[in-house]
């Protein structure tokens, strides 16, 4: 795997592997430490994914509609990436993007942000037809408005930027975000939890916020900037097993961004049954096929424009 020698590549099976076994035992509560996780050496065989993430709330009630390349493009993304040229979509789908721009979440989360300047985010979105805008949930409702019959997808941030937040009051939030009109809902992980070894408040926030969203997507923010690679790989698992359908790596505040080390490892954890969403310090055309490259398959980004046109040197304006 690229940016990983054949040690990390252990270290990341084995760290999953023993993650999804502690979680299947049923205990991940403030004594986990990472000795106390069950043994389980390198040269066992592969666990399998832990979990997948259907359109609706049970796969049983999937009734082949074929508008996976709406509601689950992460795989339609995978499937191309392992060679399929041609894929079937059902009547009412509508024009799938192409290009760049159909991986970017064109992003405006600075606290100061205006209606101006939400109007011209979403008057560059419904041009280049971005995958979705993502604001803050103070201003779904606004943009959500302005992208009405556009295609245009509308995400939330919860939690947002620091993740330390009760996991009832990012469950509120997430409600409140797809009431007022969002799509899709990006949420930060509770990082001192995780950086404590309380897996078991980690898991739960993260699937609070998760049956708080149903049907609508989660994604889970690592803010990897902050976190080893064995915490990477944990909070990768955990995201999985509690029904998140992308990790991402960072908010664009934590004083780091993506890295495509960083969106590989994520990648190989999690596998090909969920997304991976790399954001933070994307400025142009080559860091975005770059990250694309490595694995990921969504891009937040506030220079979303000056990538797709591939301009230089964008500054980014989170």
């Amino acid at each position: 795997m690229r940016g990983m020698s054949e040690s990390d590549e252990a270290l990341v099976e084995l760290i999953a592997r023993q993650v999804k076994a502690r979680l299947m035992a049923g205990g991940t509560g403030p004594g986990y430490t990472r000795a106390s996780l069950p043994i389980v050496g390198p040269g066992a065989p592969p666990s399998g994914a832990l979990r997948d993430t259907p359109c609706h709330d049970d796969p049983v009630t999937c009734n082949g509609c074929g508008l996976c390349v709406v509601r689950r493009p992460w795989d339609v993304q995978a499937l191309v990436g392992d060679g399929a040229v041609r894929i079937g979509a059902g009547p009412g789908t509508g024009a799938v993007n192409e290009g760049l721009a159909k991986f970017i979440d064109h992003t405006l989360l600075k606290p100061e942000a205006t209606r101006e300047e939400l109007l011209t985010l979403c008057d560059e979105a419904r041009k280049h037809l971005f995958a979705t805008v993502c604001v803050n949930s103070a201003n779904v409702a606004f943009v959500a408005r302005q992208l009405k019959g556009s295609g245009v997808r509308v995400t939330a941030v919860v939690g947002f930027p620091l993740g330390a937040m009760t996991p009832r009051a990012k469950a509120f939030e997430t409600k409140e975000a797809i009431r007022c009109g969002a799509d899709e809902i990006d949420m930060v992980i509770n990082i001192g939890a995780l950086k404590s070894g309380d897996l078991d408040l980690v898991e739960e926030d993260i699937r609070a916020v998760v049956e708080a969203a149903k049907p609508h997507p989660v994604k889970v923010i690592l803010e990897t900037s902050k976190l080893d690679n064995e915490e990477k790989v944990v909070a990768c698992a955990l995201s999985k097993a509690a029904g998140a359908a992308f990790v991402k790596t960072s908010t664009g505040f934590g004083g780091g961004g993506a890295t495509t080390e960083d969106i590989a490892l994520m990648r190989r954890v999690v596998g090909r049954s969920m997304g991976v969403k790399a954001s933070g310090g994307i400025r142009t055309r080559e860091d975005a096929e770059a990250m694309i490259k490595a694995g990921a398959s969504r891009l937040g980004a506030s220079a979303s424009v000056a990538i797709v046109l591939g301009a230089k040197d964008a500054k980014s304006a989170y």
